[in-house]
């Protein structure tokens, strides 16, 4: 899959790569919005490998326009809104998955005084707590909210997902090498469920040596995607 990403500004990681693989071990099916999504790479994987009706959110007029055009690229459709999802989204669509990676660094470390990277990348932007409320409002009584998180918050997040009613019911943190601490850990709840929270084995990035582990090589080979640094 090829994909336009601005030539300077923020580009997706492997942190979207994994996401993108944590939320296809779901099979998703329906209707799917992507929060904050950027160029789009998260919704556009899935939209190429399963049965979706997709909707996109950015409140980044210049990232929407990316995914716009990288969903008109890979002959893909998609539904767009620009604005701040938590503030300025009115829709009477419910979703069967809502997906995102949002911004999470914490406000207190020294901050880009670019204002593209500062959104794309700071909590602030996208407080944990008003983005689950609003999560719950727009989720299908069954449905599934799955994203990914700084991990040193887990206890905010399980907190806030368990008074919203969006129970977690697999967690799996990712290490960037085994002895490492955890910083990132990805979460599927569920709305309205009662099942107990499975905690899945550690997702390890590389090996001693600083190679990828197969789990890691098999999702990028999934993703099999082509990125383009262009303007327009």
């Amino acid at each position: 899959m090829f994909l336009y990403q601005p030539s300077g500004g923020y580009c997706y990681n492997s942190d979207s790569i994994f996401l993108y693989d944590f939320i296809s071990t779901f099979k998703p099916k329906g209707k799917l919005l992507d929060v904050g999504c950027g160029v789009g790479i998260i919704s556009l994987l899935l939209s190429r490998d399963f049965p979706i009706e997709t909707t996109v959110i950015d409140k980044q007029e210049k990232m929407l326009n990316y995914a716009i055009h990288n969903y008109a690229l890979n002959d893909l459709n998609v539904k767009s809104h620009l604005g701040d999802f938590v503030t300025e989204l009115v829709a009477q669509e419910r979703y069967d998955y809502i997906v995102s990676n949002p911004p999470f660094y914490d406000a207190n470390t020294t901050q880009s005084e670019d204002t593209h990277l500062n959104i794309a990348r700071y909590a602030h932007h996208l407080p944990i707590e008003s983005f689950i409320r609003r999560v719950k409002t727009f989720l299908k009584p069954k449905g599934w909210f799955i994203f990914c998180y700084d991990a040193r918050h887990i206890d905010t997040l399980l907190h806030h997902l368990k008074i919203n009613g969006i129970n977690p019911q697999k967690i799996q943190f990712v290490h960037s090498k085994l002895d490492r601490e955890s910083k990132l850990v990805m979460i599927a709840a569920r709305n309205n469920s009662k099942s107990m929270t499975q905690i899945l084995p550690p997702f390890v990035v590389f090996d001693e040596k600083s190679v990828y582990l197969p789990k890691a090589q098999a999702a990028f080979k999934k993703a099999n995607t082509h990125s383009i640094k262009g303007d327009f």
